[in-house]
C-alpha cells in the first residue's frame, strides 16, 4: 500500500490547542512546488474518546462548516475531556467554488473511499481519512446538507448497521442532536461512502442534513450549533449537561427510514419543478406531489409527480429548474417498533 502524500506539522498525540494544515502536493497553479492546504485543528486534555468533526465533504453544504468553526474558536482546554479533531472544510477546493463535486478533479468526496494514496486530490483525502484519521477516533460526525440540489427537513441520520452495540451507540449519539426527525437512508446511488468506511471500521457515526439550497435560516443554523455541541457532550468529550427534548420542551425525535429504491422520485423528464408539500408533511400514495412545467412548450400540461405510498416527505428538489433523473421527493416511513428496540 502506498504511503500518504499529506503532510500536516499537527501532532494528534500532543495535549492542548493546535492549528495547522494537512498539505496536500498539488500543482493547480503556475508554481510547480504548490500545495492545497486543508485547516485542521485539535484540542486534547485529559481521558476521554477521539472525536472527528468534519464538514464541507459536498463544498456547497455550508451550515455544519459555520457550526465546526465556531465551535472550534469558542471552546478552552479544560472544557474537553479527550480529544477533538476539528476538520471544517474537508473539501475545501468545492467549499469556495459553491459546488458538490470538487472542481480539482471533478470527484465526489463523498463517493471516493478507502481512497488512493497514488490517485486524485479527492481520492489521496479518502484515503488519509481511510488510513491516518479513522484509526485515531472511536467516533466520526460528518455534517451535511441538501446541497444546492436538495432541500431537506434538518434532520440527524445514519444508516442501519448491522452490528446491534454500534447501532445503539450510533442510535443514541443521533438522538442526541435533538432534530424533530431522525432519518434512517439507504445507499442508492452508489459505493465509496465516507459514512459506510467508518461504520466497516466499528466507529460511531453521526451524520446529519440541515436542510439545504443557497439560504441558510437562522433556526437551521440554531438547530446544527446546538445539535452539535449536545452531541458532544452525550459522547462525554465536552463538558455540560445533556439537554433531551423533553428539557427544550419538545415532543420526542420520531425515527423515520427511507432504506428502498421505492421511497426515492426521479423527474421522469425535464422541466421547472413546483412542489405542492413542504418537507415535513405526510403525505397519502396517490397524493399529487409536485409538477413539471416545460419552458419550450408553455401549452403543454405540466407532468404531475404522484406519491406512491403514504409517508412524510423528508426531502424535495431545491433549485426549480430540474433535469430528468434528478431526485424530486424522497418519502420516509416511520421505523418498525422492533428496530427501535434495538436502538436502547
Amino acid at each position: 500500500m502506498s504511503q500518504t502524500p499529506i503532510r500536516t506539522k499537527i501532532d494528534f498525540d500532543k495535549p492542548g490547542t493546535q492549528w495547522g494544515t494537512l498539505n496536500i502536493p498539488f500543482s493547480y497553479n503556475l508554481s510547480g512546488w504548490s500545495q492545497l492546504q486543508i485547516p485542521i485543528s485539535t484540542i486534547a486534555h485529559g481521558e476521554g474518546p477521539t472525536v472527528l468533526l468534519m464538514a464541507g465533504n459536498h463544498g456547497d453544504e455550508y451550515p455544519g462548516q459555520i457550526a465546526i468553526m465556531k465551535l472550534m474558536q469558542s471552546l478552552k482546554l479544560e472544557q474537553i475531556s479527550g480529544r477533538i479533531i476539528f476538520i471544517p472544510a474537508i473539501n475545501i477546493p468545492a467549499a469556495k467554488a459553491a459546488t458538490r463535486l470538487s472542481p480539482i478533479d471533478g470527484k465526489n468526496l463523498n463517493r471516493c473511499f478507502p481512497g488512493d494514496a497514488d490517485g486524485t486530490v479527492s481520492e489521496i483525502m479518502a484515503h488519509y481519512l481511510t488510513h491516518e484519521i479513522f484509526p485515531l477516533v472511536e467516533v466520526v460526525i460528518d455534517l451535511h446538507t441538501g446541497g444546492r440540489g436538495v432541500y431537506f427537513y434538518p434532520c440527524a441520520h445514519m444508516h442501519l448497521v448491522e452490528n446491534l452495540e454500534q447501532r445503539r451507540r450510533m442510535a443514541l449519539a443521533t438522538e442526541a442532536y435533538n432534530t424533530d426527525f431522525a432519518f434512517l437512508y439507504a445507499d442508492i446511488a452508489g459505493k465509496g461512502l465516507l459514512p459506510v468506511e467508518a461504520e466497516n471500521m466499528g466507529k460511531t457515526v453521526v451524520t446529519t442534513e440541515m436542510g439545504g439550497g443557497e439560504v441558510t435560516t437562522a433556526p437551521v443554523h440554531q438547530v446544527s450549533q446546538a445539535g452539535l455541541r449536545n452531541v458532544l457532550v452525550h459522547l462525554k468529550v465536552l463538558q455540560g449537561e445533556e439537554k433531551c427534548r423533553t428539557d427544550l420542551g419538545l415532543p420526542p425525535t420520531r425515527w423515520v427510514q427511507a432504506l428502498n429504491a421505492e421511497d426515492y422520485i426521479f423527474a421522469p423528464e425535464s422541466g421547472l419543478f413546483e412542489s405542492f408539500v413542504d418537507v415535513g408533511s405526510e403525505v397519502s400514495e396517490g397524493q399529487p406531489l409536485g409538477a413539471l412545467y416545460f419552458l419550450e412548450r408553455p401549452d403543454r400540461k405540466p407532468s404531475i409527480i404522484e406519491a406512491n405510498s403514504n409517508g412524510i416527505a423528508i426531502a424535495h428538489r431545491g433549485p426549480t429548474l430540474t433535469s430528468q433523473g434528478d431526485i424530486v421527493f424522497c418519502l420516509a416511513h416511520d421505523v418498525e417498533e422492533q428496530v427501535l428496540k434495538t436502538f436502547q
